[in-house]
């Protein structure tokens, strides 16, 4: 038998599968692009008001703030007992319940508070007997509050601490230009803060 006649009966593979091959990888092909395209314009840069382009970030993390706090430093924290004051209001009679907990230097301090609770909860107490309803239901004035009692506790463990000079408003109306009083070197407490647990006023 020739060459040719061998060639001739070898079964020839059919025109329909070659063609249905073409056509799926031009599909293959054409959805890549189209895909490769989109990619593309999603991450295009954005344009502002004025046709400017701007500059994009993606997966960008926030930077982390710097911690004030020592890593090595274990903070020490000593709770009080819960504290139930009448209010300064005149016109209606009310009262807060108070509970917190004071952030201390170190532990040694914390044998310090103990031995000086009794002074250091009748400071706490006064100063809570003299606020109104008004000066500590608002986040400032919690935060002012809590400036007051860290205050309070450190003057009741022994700490000289000066009031803070209380701006008078009739002050402004003064047309005499006042003194600038030297600034007193911040005395370092031994309260480092006060975090409130619980605060409730009726």
């Amino acid at each position: 038998m020739s060459n040719a006649a061998a060639a001739a009966e070898a079964p020839v593979a059919p025109k329909g599968k070659k063609k249905l091959i073409v056509i799926v990888a031009a599909a293959v092909l054409l959805l890549g692009g189209g895909g490769g395209a989109a990619v593309m314009l999603l991450k295009k840069k954005p344009v502002d008001e004025d046709g400017e382009e701007t500059a994009q970030v993606e997966n960008a993390r926030p930077k982390a703030a710097a911690s004030t706090r020592d890593p090595k430093a274990v903070p020490t924290f000593a709770p009080l007992d819960p504290f139930t004051v009448n209010l300064a209001d005149r016109e209606v009679e009310r009262y807060a319940q108070v509970a917190l907990t004071l952030e201390l230097d170190d532990a040694k301090t914390e044998a310090l508070v103990k031995t000086f609770m009794p002074a250091i909860r009748n400071n706490i107490l006064m100063v809570l007997a003299h606020k109104t309803s008004a000066q500590i239901l608002g986040a400032d004035g919690k935060a002012k509050l809590a400036v007051e009692i860290q205050r309070a506790s450190s003057r009741a463990l022994g700490f000289e601490v000066d009031e803070p000079a209380e701006e008078d408003a009739a002050a402004d109306d003064d047309p005499k230009p006042k003194k600038k009083r030297k600034k007193k070197p911040e005395v370092v407490l031994p309260v480092v803060a006060v975090h409130f647990s619980n605060f409730i006023v009726q």
